[in-house]
């Protein structure tokens, strides 16, 4: 059995203060039953309940209206299901993103432990390589797809990477948040006529200042800074793409178990 009940009664069956339920009317995402045509005064049904629950739960989760709407409209209980998973799913990306910049913070403000720099020349080798031009946001997806589908041609070929993967950055991508990335796997010398030429490149030889960055890709900066600075302080840098070299990565461990070489290119072999 179903009522009508005004709006002040719908506002404490449903925990929407009146100006609040006034404004959802004017957006059209929930609608009185009836008005009176003399005074105006809305009324609800008392089936409109769950609806004005599910929309404020929506808001708490922080879901723009024009979403809730969709979701509202939804043809079917599966629809309308899935619309909310999605948001879920983004909600549940958020919280993490949010627990790892609150650890790195936390991380600042702990006395450093201090940076170890190893020097090494790593000669030319030749390597299963990948370009494009991304942003910051797009690279660790693009990443992801690169690096799935050069490990998927090298076990297509029955061969094994001759080292660990890793990737080169221009300068263009710290400074516009936009730039050339490469994403690379090595190679034996005398597997390169297996593949396609243009996927074989030979990256040069280099001699780098290197530091280890332990843990999540998010930290990165921190070993950047002190690697960067002490390049400028001691040595000459080359005005070259970093590389980062993934010995322990995704796929490999969690990220707090990551061990990433950061390679700055120095002027002197």
């Amino acid at each position: 059995m179903t009522a009508t009940v005004p709006i002040g009664e719908f506002s404490r069956l449903t925990y929407l203060t009146i100006k609040t339920l006034r404004y959802y009317h004017e957006i059209e995402l929930l609608e009185p039953v009836a008005i009176d045509p003399s005074s105006g005064y809305r009324f609800y049904s008392t089936e409109q309940v769950d609806q004005a629950h599910l929309i404020k739960r929506l808001r708490e989760l922080n879901m723009p209206l024009p979403e809730i709407k969709a979701v509202m409209a939804a043809p079917d209980q599966a629809a309308r299901d899935a619309a909310i998973r999605a948001h879920l799913e983004r909600m549940e990306a958020e919280l993490v993103r949010t627990r790892d910049v609150v650890a790195s913070l936390k991380a600042l403000l702990l006395p450093s432990a201090g940076l170890t720099v190893e020097y090494r020349s790593i000669a030319s080798l030749p390597v299963l390589a990948m370009t494009a031009t991304v942003t910051r946001d797009e690279c660790g997806q693009w990443c992801e797809q690169s690096f799935g589908a050069m490990y998927g041609s090298l076990a297509a070929a029955n061969l094994a990477p001759a080292g660990p993967g890793g990737a080169t950055y221009a300068l263009e991508f710290f400074e516009y948040d936009k730039g050339e990335v490469v994403t690379y796997v090595p190679i034996d010398p005398r597997h390169r006529d297996r593949f396609d030429a243009g996927s074989v490149l030979d990256l040069p030889a280099r001699r780098f200042a290197i530091a280890v960055h332990a843990g999540p890709f998010e930290d990165f900066d921190r070993t950047y800074g002190a690697l960067g600075s002490h390049v400028a302080e001691h040595d000459s840098a080359l005005a070259e793409p970093v590389r980062e070299i993934y010995l322990v990565g995704p796929g490999d461990a969690e990220p707090a178990d990551y061990r990433t070489e950061v390679c700055w290119p120095i002027g002197r072999l």
